[in-house]
């Protein structure tokens, strides 16, 4: 239990402070997303976990943000059952193996600009992030994929939404929101190397 508590407390916290950076830096996404907000929900009361269903430009915006940041860029290591070629590459039995997720997220032959956090590329899009789809595969996929999928998912669907409908948000300092430093850290999971601050103002009518 321990092991799976602190798993999901680091990955969702990291996914989140990533997608909300993404939002920082583009304002018009955000707005856009606001706006998606105010229709599905109103301004009278905060997001509820039973609105998440109608939310589809969120959707996109959490997609995006985890095929750019996967919270755990590598996956879980797994181990070759018997010898096998891949792509050209030998691969003996009881090999140690890691999927490199951030790399496939910003893969030229699987993604157009895949620098670029656009959430509009997954409109009429079927590709999925539960593991269905290789080109983004933030939760890992078939047996091995994260447990947590549907809880850790949920989680981030809600506090990302009640972030953006229950506040307006500014950079302190008169920043720009291009001036936003994104430069990762190195670890079991893949944070922001330095904490995002940003003045919140509230804008609902509760």
């Amino acid at each position: 239990m321990q092991d799976l508590l602190i798993a999901s407390t680091d990955t969702i916290s990291t996914a989140i402070d990533w997608i909300f950076s993404e939002l920082l830096r583009h304002p018009k996404v955000m707005k856009k997303l606001q706006n998606e907000l105010e229709q599905a929900v109103g301004i009278n009361r905060m997001v509820e976990e039973s609105d998440l269903e109608r939310l589809e430009y969120l959707d996109m915006v959490i997609k995006e943000g985890l095929r750019l940041h996967p919270p755990s860029p590598l996956l879980t290591p797994h181990e070759s059952i018997e010898d096998c070629i891949v792509d050209g590459f030998d691969i003996p039995k009881g090999s140690r193996l890691f999927v490199n997720v951030w790399a496939i997220g910003r893969d030229l032959d699987a993604w157009l600009e895949p620098e670029k956090f656009m959430p509009e590329r997954f409109i009429d899009s079927n590709v999925d992030l539960r593991g269905r789809d290789f080109q983004l595969l933030p939760f890992g996929s078939g047996r091995r994929s994260c447990p947590g999928l549907q809880l850790g998912l949920t989680t981030v669907r809600l506090v990302l939404a009640q972030l953006v409908h229950c506040f307006d948000w500014e950079l302190p300092n008169g920043m720009m929101p291009n001036h936003i430093d994104m430069t990762e850290k190195f670890g079991l999971v893949t944070p922001r190397a330095q904490h995002l601050m940003a003045i919140p103002t509230y804008r609902l009518n509760v």
